[in-house]
C-alpha cells in the first residue's frame, strides 16, 4: 500500500495534475431543482451540504458565477472565533465553532482548523472591564474565555512591545483558547466534494442574471447557462447580496464596502496565536508557510472593487509596527480587498424574505467566513423547513422594520474599543 501510494505521487507530480480525479463534477444545470442555491462560496455549498445530509434534499443547484470560492471565501484573514458579547450571537457562533471541531472529521477533507487561540490585547482599564464582560458573557453560555495578565501575555506572545517606551503598553489580554484559523480554500473544496458525494450539482461560470416571480413567489433564475426553475431559491453570495436580492426588486438594509487585507513574505515561526491589537484596528495570525496574514478597519466608502489602497496599507503597516516593532523591515508581497455587505446593526439576516421561496444569507459585515458551518446549517434548515431555526429566528429581516436590532458592536475584526 505504501509503495501505491509512493508512485502514485510521483506520478501526479510529473503529469501536472493531468490523471486526478476530479474532487466533484462539472455538470450541465438541469431545467429544475427543487432548490437552487445562488452562490458558491463556503455558505451556499455548505448550505447544499447540510440540505442533503440534514434533510433528505439532495436534487440542488449551486450556481457560481466564477469559480468556487473566488469572492469573500478566498479574499478573508480566515479567523475562527466565537467571542460575541450578545447573547444572540453567543449562541449561534458557538454552535458555529462546535461545527468546527468536527467538520474535518464530518467532511472527511482536511480544512486544516488551527485552534491556536485569538487574543485580543488590553492596553487601559475601561477596555479591561469590556473585554472581561465579554469573556464572563461567553462562559455563561459554556464557551471558553480567559483574561491573561500583562506578564502571562509577555511569555505567550512575546514579540509584542513591551518595553518602557512602548506607545500603547499592554496591561493584560482576552483570549479565547478554542478560536483560530482555518484553510479558506480547503472549506471551499471540502464542502463541494462533500455535497457533490450526497447528490448535489455544482455548476461554475453560471451567472444569474434574473430572478423570475410568479403570482408573489419566486419560481426560477434567468442565468447565462439559461433558464432554471426552482421549488425555492436561497441566496448567499456575500457581498453581492444586494445586488442578487435587487434581481427579485427587494431593497435590503446592507451597503457594500471594502475591507483589505495582505501578506507579508514569509518567516520563520514566531507568532502562535491570531492576534488583534486592542488598541487599533488591526490584526494579524501567521500562515503554514510562514506569512503574516494582516488586516485593519474598512474602507470609508460604497464600492465593490476588490483591489487595495495605499492608504490601507499605511494603515495596518503603522498598526503593526506599533505594536511589534521587529517586524518593520518585512516586505509585504500580496494585497487585495474583499467586498463586505454591512448591515446596519452588524448582525447578518438569514432568513426567509416577503417572496415565497425566496430565501437570504447575507449581511455577514466583517466575517462570514467564521460561521461557514453554523450558517449552513441553520440556512439548510430555513429553506428546508421554511422557517427559521431558534438560532437564527433573531437574524430575520423584520428586525430592521420593528426596531428590535442586534446592535453587537463587536462583530467587526475584534474592535474591543467600539
Amino acid at each position: 500500500m505504501q509503495r501505491y501510494s509512493i508512485f502514485s505521487l510521483l506520478r501526479n507530480a510529473v503529469s501536472h495534475h493531468e490523471h486526478w480525479p476530479e474532487a466533484w463534477r462539472s455538470p450541465d444545470p438541469k431545467p429544475r431543482y427543487d432548490v437552487v442555491i445562488i452562490g458558491g462560496g463556503g455558505h451556499g455549498l455548505a448550505a447544499a451540504y447540510y440540505l442533503a445530509k440534514e434533510h433528505g434534499i439532495t436534487n440542488v443547484a449551486v450556481l457560481e458565477k466564477g469559480w468556487l470560492g473566488g469572492g469573500n471565501t478566498g479574499r478573508n484573514t480566515t479567523n475562527v472565533r466565537s467571542n460575541y458579547i450578545l447573547e444572540k450571537n453567543q449562541r449561534f457562533y458557538e454552535f458555529s465553532l462546535k461545527l468546527w471541531e468536527g467538520l474535518s472529521q464530518d467532511l472527511n477533507f482536511n480544512v486544516m482548523l488551527s485552534q491556536r487561540g485569538v487574543l485580543i490585547t488590553a492596553h487601559f482599564d475601561p477596555q479591561t472591564q469590556a473585554l472581561l464582560r465579554r469573556g464572563n458573557g461567553m462562559r455563561v453560555i459554556g464557551s471558553d474565555a480567559v483574561f491573561l495578565t500583562r506578564e502571562e501575555v509577555r511569555r505567550k506572545v512575546p514579540v509584542l512591545d513591551f518595553s518602557p517606551t512602548a506607545r500603547f503598553p499592554i496591561t493584560g489580554a482576552f483570549l479565547q483558547p478554542r478560536a483560530g484559523v482555518a484553510r479558506h480554500d480547503a472549506v471551499a473544496w471540502g464542502f463541494a466534494r462533500a455535497a457533490d458525494a450526497r447528490g448535489a450539482d455544482i455548476i461554475q461560470n453560471c451567472e444569474v442574471t434574473g430572478i423570475r416571480i410568479e403570482r408573489g413567489r419566486a419560481v426560477g433564475v434567468e442565468t447565462t447557462r439559461g433558464y432554471i426553475a426552482a421549488g425555492k431559491i436561497g441566496i448567499a453570495v456575500a457581498g453581492h447580496t444586494s445586488h442578487v436580492a435587487g434581481l427579485a426588486g427587494l431593497r435590503l438594509p446592507i451597503e457594500s464596502h471594502l475591507l483589505q487585507a495582505m501578506v507579508t513574505e514569509p518567516i520563520k515561526p514566531f507568532l502562535h496565536v491570531s492576534l488583534s491589537f486592542g488598541a487599533g484596528h488591526f490584526y494579524t495570525s501567521q500562515t503554514d508557510k510562514g506569512e503574516l496574514v494582516m488586516g485593519g478597519d474598512l474602507d470609508g466608502y460604497n464600492s465593490y472593487a476588490q483591489r487595495g489602497n495605499l492608504p490601507m496599507i499605511e494603515h495596518v503597516a503603522a498598526a503593526a509596527v506599533t505594536v511589534m516593532p521587529s517586524i518593520s523591515r518585512l516586505r509585504i508581497m500580496r494585497h487585495w480587498a474583499g467586498i463586505m455587505d454591512m448591515t446596519m446593526d452588524g448582525t447578518p439576516i438569514i432568513a426567509k424574505t416577503p417572496i415565497d421561496g425566496l430565501y437570504i444569507d447575507g449581511g455577514w459585515c466583517y466575517g462570514g467566513f467564521k460561521a461557514t458551518p453554523g450558517s449552513g446549517w441553520v440556512f439548510a434548515y430555513t429553506i428546508a423547513q421554511d422557517r427559521p431555526h431558534a438560532l437564527n429566528e433573531p437574524f430575520g429581516l423584520e428586525r430592521f422594520a420593528r426596531g428590535y436590532t442586534i446592535d453587537e458592536r463587536g462583530v467587526g475584526p475584534y474592535p474591543a474599543l467600539h
